[in-house]
């Protein structure tokens, strides 16, 4: 019988995780509510990226479940899985644009990939999803001729291009000088706000963990399971892992 909390938008039940025979992550269990921006955080190696990577569906976990609203992650390679991932958007790390292409042709691929929309709706809805991350009147720029922030708001504006249920966003503020990142911070809580997303993110920017996330969960890198699941500042205070709260002390702010 199904164990997920039934307001759980996403669950993992025993997850072990890992390539070929060998576990990166055992006996990972957490729920994400509707609406939650949840953080999963850790030192290098602790297996972030690859609970990300199950998570969207890239790889399948070793042992246990993913739920999304309680129901269980459909297989590779069928309509229930396609269907599923149509629901999720994913902002990479290095916000993997097309160099090629410009800003509005990658923000309009997945809705011309996806949906049956004429091109005068495509084109109004990929303005509306620039000008929603201040990047309106660059719809005509390519990559290269842009910065390091502006690619990533780029990259999430493609994410939301389809006004996804789960936003999956990969180290968001990576390479952001502090400013820069702050304001992808704010960036992030609007959509939330805006769009009422679900939003799950690797960090490992403690600014950031402080600034968007309502709940953390720690992936130790020494047991290789979770650490520490709860609110950042109540972790940072009062978790009994003295790895969580070296973590989350580093640097942090008051």
């Amino acid at each position: 019988m199904d164990t997920a909390t039934p307001a759980a938008h996403i669950s993992t039940r025993a997850l072990t995780l890992g390539y070929g025979a060998q576990p990166v992550l055992r006996d990972v269990s957490f729920d994400i509510r509707h609406g939650e921006i949840f953080a999963i955080i850790g030192g290098s190696g602790c297996g972030k990226s690859t609970l990300l990577r199950h998570l969207i569906g890239l790889r399948q976990p070793l042992k246990g479940q993913i739920l999304f609203n309680g129901e269980a992650l459909p297989p590779p390679g069928g309509s229930a899985r396609e269907a599923l991932l149509r629901r999720l958007g994913v902002m990479y790390q290095g916000g993997a644009l097309w160099t090629s292409l410009t800003l509005a042709e990658n923000v309009a691929l997945p809705l011309r990939e996806h949906t049956a929309l004429p091109a005068r709706e495509i084109n109004e809805l990929v303005r509306y999803k620039l000008a929603l991350v201040g990047l309106a009147g660059y719809e005509d720029f390519r990559p290269a001729q842009i910065s390091g922030g502006m690619v990533k708001r780029a990259s999430l504006a493609r994410a939301i291009a389809l006004d996804p249920e789960i936003l999956f966003l990969d180290e968001p503020g990576a390479g952001l000088d502090p400013l820069t990142s702050r304001l992808l911070d704010e960036l992030i809580l609007q959509i939330r706000a805006t769009l009422r997303t679900t939003i799950v993110m690797v960090t490992h920017e403690l600014a950031s963990i402080f600034a968007t996330a309502d709940t953390a969960l720690f992936l130790d890198a020494t047991t290789r399971t979770t650490g520490a699941l709860g609110p950042p500042q109540t972790l940072r205070q009062h978790s009994p892992n003295p790895r969580v709260r070296a973590f989350l002390n580093r640097d942090a702010p008051p």
